[in-house]
């Protein structure tokens, strides 16, 4: 089994939301407040997904424009359907081809997107390129080393206690750079300046644990991409090893937790 992307599924826009839009559409609020861009700014959002940041952005920030990218078509489609407005403009595109100028862009964003991208440190170079000489450089990315994500990591290790080779899947293992030690000095390599790193956190409750496993049988996303590829008695039992150590029996309220990132761009690009 491969610790590579195998399961990374990212393009249904439907199952996305139920997977993990709501949450991402919460701490998108909760960045922004934490962040308190400027006004009337022009942004660049690398990995747009279903949009939670791109309408947080447009909600709360009253920004000039922002142009959102993403790799994904499928994923494009559906935030071009979802979000009309016209500060808005989204394009199919990657983090290290950013469509805009040198130096022509106010703020450069991304939510939940920075431990997929293959080789970070040409990202952040590539949007710093882009950025205005103070432009603002800021992201998010979940604490997957720390158990960031309650209801994903409670997955895994039920996971790898059914099947020991998903342990490698485990995003904690995969992503281990998301620490807040680990992402200031991969940011100090990158020579930003004035940067802030900071915990923001939200809850993540279920009604019941049918509603928790639920987005698991979606495919969309590592954990649901694993889940959809186990036979179906591999799954039942993952199914009852979750239900042991949850509870089945009545709500289930977990937490999530990000790292949120905010600095200038080095003063040498």
């Amino acid at each position: 089994m491969s610790t590579s992307a195998g399961f990374d599924a990212w393009s249904a826009g439907q199952n996305y939301e139920h997977y993990m839009g709501r949450w991402s559409r919460q701490i998108a609020a909760k960045f922004i407040e934490w962040l308190a861009p400027p006004t009337n700014a022009d942004w660049l959002e690398i990995g747009c997904g279903t949009g939670a940041l791109t309408a947080a952005i447009l909600a709360r920030c009253s920004p000039r424009s922002i142009v959102a990218v993403d790799p994904s078509k499928d994923f494009i489609a559906y935030v071009r359907s979802a979000i009309e407005d016209k500060r808005a403009h989204f394009e199919v595109g990657d983090a290290q081809n950013l469509p805009a100028k040198d130096g022509t862009i106010d703020i450069v964003t991304s939510g939940l997107v920075l431990n997929f991208i293959p080789d970070t440190a040409a990202a952040l170079a590539e949007m710093q390129r882009v950025l205005k000489p103070d432009g603002l450089l800021c992201f998010y990315v979940w604490d997957y080393p720390g158990g960031g994500i309650g209801f994903i990591d409670a997955f895994w290790k039920a996971a790898a206690e059914v099947d020991p080779r998903a342990a490698a899947l485990d995003e904690g293992r995969r992503f281990p750079f998301c620490t807040q030690d680990r992402l200031a000095a991969i940011c100090r390599e990158a020579d930003l300046r004035s940067l802030t790193i900071e915990p923001i956190e939200i809850e993540t409750p279920f009604p019941d644990f049918e509603s928790f496993w639920q987005p698991f049988t979606l495919g969309t996303g590592p954990a649901p991409g694993y889940c959809v590829s186990l036979a179906e008695y591999d799954r039942a039992a993952l199914k009852a090893r979750l239900g042991e150590t949850l509870g089945t029996g009545g709500p289930i309220r977990l937490s999530a937790r990000a790292w949120a990132v905010r600095a200038l761009r080095s003063a040498r690009n």
